[in-house]
């Protein structure tokens, strides 16, 4: 099996997790209208870094969201030193400095999202960009923690319906982000929304979503039918939240968009995310390999060297 260092592993799954949180958290500014509770950027006043008691709980709510932006980009970052450190392999290291990288880049996003006035395109672009970051830092730990990819074992036409899946997801997703501009929660009473009609959008996007299911559904069967076992429990754990997310859909729709029903339904969309990044990684089991084999496969230098010399 694959040699892990520990602290490389829980690193992995803090960055996935921190990801993930900072959706929740962006969600809350955005749904209690505390986008511009600081209005600032970097300070949150022209005079203070801090928030102070004239913004009341949106400056608070406001600069929390940016304090745990601030925890994100240091766990990238151990991750990062930890990868090299601990010669984790190419890949785990590229995936590690393009989430730190796109991590510092999505804080600048936030600075330009408050100078804009939360104007909905910027708002929408962030919101995207969170949505690559688990992606990828779902790929880092499925790495770390899983292993390497084996050899494709699976037919051509079950990859391209994986895929093809995956493709729906992405549409559902950027729909969402449309629907959710286009609806009553802007971040600020004041902020603009994107012009479209939110009645319409909720029929579009649910278009998508049935489609996605749709499709989830036969990954499901296919993998039941063909394999491999770890894709078809990650198949069905993509069905199970799925589903969960068209029912919270359904209900906050016919609810009048209760904030609460809302924020589970942004977070639910990372979540998916991520365990749509699984179901994909699963097609191609983990290679089992020796002992002292690095993240990316390939065995050390030095063992190569000796097995080359018993050899000869």
């Amino acid at each position: 099996m694959l040699t892990r260092s520990r602290s490389l592993v829980v690193a992995a799954w803090m960055t996935l997790l921190s990801q993930i949180i900072i959706v929740g958290t962006g969600g809350a500014v955005r749904l209690t209208g505390s986008g511009l509770g600081c209005s600032e950027w970097p300070n949150c006043t022209p005079e203070s870094f801090t928030p102070v008691p004239e913004q009341g709980i949106h400056g608070l709510i406001e600069f929390g969201n940016r304090v745990w932006g601030g925890i994100v980009v240091v766990v990238a970052v151990v991750m990062l030193v930890l990868a090299i450190r601990r010669r984790a392999g190419r890949l785990v290291v590229t995936l590690a400095a393009l989430v730190l990288g796109l991590t510092v880049a999505q804080a600048l996003i936030g600075a330009v999202v408050v100078w804009m006035q939360l104007r909905p395109d910027t708002v929408g672009v962030h919101f995207l960009l969170s949505v690559v970051l688990v992606a990828l830092s779902a790929v880092l730990a499925w790495k770390v923690v899983v292993g390497p990819s084996g050899p494709r074992t699976a037919p051509r036409w079950q990859s391209i319906l994986v895929h093809a899946m995956t493709l729906a997801l992405a549409v559902v997703v950027v729909v969402g982000v449309l629907t959710t501009g286009s609806g009553p929660h802007a971040g600020d009473g004041g902020a603009a929304r994107n012009g479209l009609d939110p009645a319409i959008m909720q029929h579009v996007h649910a278009v998508p979503g049935y489609v996605l299911l749709a499709l989830v559904l036969a990954v499901v069967v296919a993998a039941a039918a063909r394999g491999p076992r770890l894709h078809l429990r990650w198949s069905l754990a993509l069905l199970g939240i799925v589903l969960v997310q068209i029912l919270v859909g359904i209900v906050q729709s016919n609810t009048g968009l209760p904030i609460l029903l809302v924020g589970i339904h942004m977070v639910l969309s990372v979540v998916t995310t991520a365990i749509g990044a699984a179901v994909v990684l699963s097609l191609r089991p983990a290679q089992r390999v020796g002992a002292g084999t690095d993240a990316s496969g390939a065995a050390p230098r030095a063992r190569r060297g000796a097995n080359a010399v018993a050899a000869g």
